[in-house]
């Protein structure tokens, strides 16, 4: 079966905003869902997201999704009901297992943590979420700090499940039909897409051409069915780009 190439551009996505939020939203949930775009693949949620200063997301809970989150600018403090807390920069991802359930909170106040002074800078990041292939485990956290294999140029993996990247250097999510993936592409460097059934490719910055696709730019998404390993190529200024490589779809009801 030929790739089907589903482009969604950045324009396209619903913004949810507040005097602190400013919040893109790749999918469609809650009580006004679109039936149609609630997922893709395994993959819930892809939210990009920027945070006023000494604002966020107030302790709230979550339970059986894995959680990552990924800084482009600012930084970002976790803090949850496990005890683990911490504070994202670029680079360095996390991931939150929700489980049989998690209170956490999302703030950009860095100096509540690092003793810094007070800053102004707004955090701008994306945090994505997909199911586990079990419910109901024990909740959990973990942070990597990948800025070393980024600059090696290529795909890092940032985050997996897959048996096949079993003893590599990712943070471990609860499912074994996903990875995520991210490259800091150089001015007209070329990588290829992972060959799955399901890939998902956003622009986090920069822009790219889509082997078959054409151009995307910052905020464009495709939604890759049966993909064979197109290329991509960054444009004249660059780009980043995380990319789900999956193996398996979920049926919501």
């Amino acid at each position: 079966m030929p790739a089907a190439i589903d482009i969604r551009r950045a324009s396209s996505r619903s913004l949810a905003r507040t005097p602190w939020l400013r919040s893109w939203n790749s999918f469609s949930f809650g009580a006004q869902a679109d039936p149609g775009n609630t997922h893709f693949g395994l993959l819930l949620v892809s939210n990009e997201d920027t945070v006023e200063p000494g604002t966020g997301f107030d302790t709230h809970p979550h339970q059986d999704m894995e959680i990552v989150t990924w800084v482009l600018e600012g930084a970002l403090v976790h803090q949850d009901s496990t005890g683990h807390n911490g504070i994202i920069y670029p680079g360095l991802a996390q991931r939150m297992t929700a489980g049989a359930g998690i209170l956490h909170s999302e703030k950009n106040d860095s100096w509540t943590l690092s003793g810094d002074p007070v800053h102004s800078d707004p955090v701008h990041f994306i945090q994505m979420w997909v199911l586990p292939d079990t419910a109901g485990v024990a909740p959990g956290y973990e942070q990597l700090d990948i800025n070393t294999q980024l600059g090696q140029g290529g795909w890092a993996i940032l985050a997996s499940g897959m048996p096949k990247h079993s003893g590599t250097r990712a943070l471990s999510i609860r499912q074994k039909h996903a990875a995520l993936h991210v490259a800091r592409l150089r001015p007209a460097e070329t990588v290829h897409i992972a060959t799955a059934p399901f890939v998902h490719l956003f622009v986090a910055k920069g822009a790219l051409a889509l082997e078959g696709s054409g151009a995307l730019t910052e905020g464009d998404a495709a939604r890759i069915t049966a993909a064979e390993g197109q290329r991509i190529t960054a444009a004249a200024e660059g780009a980043e780009v995380l990319m789900w490589e999956m193996d398996a779809t979920v049926v919501l009801r």
